[in-house]
């Protein structure tokens, strides 16, 4: 074995073997700091890349979440709306029957179905979320401007002027009212709501179809983000117990390397000896 003043292999190579222990250390006691296995691009370069295309893909599922609840809304206000509406034209009917009795004052019946009908106008015409009208606007006109949302993989349009409820049927059902307001009382009496209550039945059923639509959407995004959170966790959080016990291996080993780079940095003043 040669011996070297100027080169003391032995303990560079010691030297290095620390600065390795060290870096290893750091990184163990970064990740337990952190939680996060990928604390930079370097640390796992496609984990990183799959990782925040997941989150992205999530925070959009997220909101398309937020747009179901909204869509559901706007549905459970026009489902309230038109069961109310349904409900009165039940009580004008019944009126209208019990007009058949002879004990009854039918002029006071007409004004109960008049008084019915106002509020079946007043329904459609105010009915409304955030200022968007849904089923009629506060004219009595049909034309109205449809609310769409991204509820995942297809827009969602709620639309009563032309899509859940035909401009017919809004038509029949705001010319119902206005009709049953400003007829004679005979008229009122006989009036034919079989028409309108069939329309409004049927909506109401559309509606509870459009709601089981969304039910779908929500539950396939729910589990959609339940998985990429997963994903996402199994690529970014850290096995801290593994990391603790990396972190506690590195200690032990970078006291030890200390040691010894110590003796071997020392080693050459054995040469001093042959000198004596």
């Amino acid at each position: 074995m040669a011996f070297s003043v100027n080169t003391n292999l032995g303990a560079l190579q010691a030297y290095n073997a620390l600065a390795k222990v060290n870096a290893q250390t750091e990184k163990a006691q970064l990740r337990l700091a952190t939680t996060k296995k990928i604390n930079s691009v370097a640390d796992d370069t496609s984990g990183y890349n799959v990782g925040k295309k997941l989150e992205a893909q999530t925070l959009t599922q997220k909101a398309q979440l937020n747009n179901i609840a909204s869509a559901k809304n706007f549905l459970a206000t026009a489902e309230s709306a038109l069961q109310q509406i349904n409900d009165k034209l039940n009580q004008i009917k019944a009126k209208q029957v019990d007009s058949d009795d002879a004990l009854k004052d039918t002029a006071s019946i007409a004004k109960d179905i008049r008084t019915l009908a106002a509020e079946i106008d007043s329904i459609l015409k105010n009915t409304n979320i955030n200022g968007t009208q849904l089923l009629a606007s506060t004219d009595g006109s049909t034309a109205l401007s449809a609310s769409t949302f991204d509820v995942g993989g297809a827009t969602f349009s709620v639309d009563f002027a032309s899509g859940y409820l035909s401009s017919s049927t809004l038509a029949t059902a705001i010319g119902s009212a206005s009709g049953m307001q400003s007829s004679t009382d005979a008229t009122v009496l006989d009036y034919d709501t079989t028409t309108v209550v069939g329309n409004v039945r049927s909506a109401l059923g559309r509606i509870g179809n459009l709601v089981q639509t969304l039910d779908s959407r929500q539950e396939y995004l729910t589990a959609a983000i339940a998985n990429n959170t997963a994903s996402i966790a199994n690529l970014f959080d850290a096995d801290m117990a593994a990391e603790q016990l990396n972190a506690t291996k590195g200690q032990i080993s970078g006291q030890v390397a200390t040691a010894m780079l110590s003796q071997m940095n020392s080693a050459p003043q054995n040469i001093l000896s042959l000198f004596k």
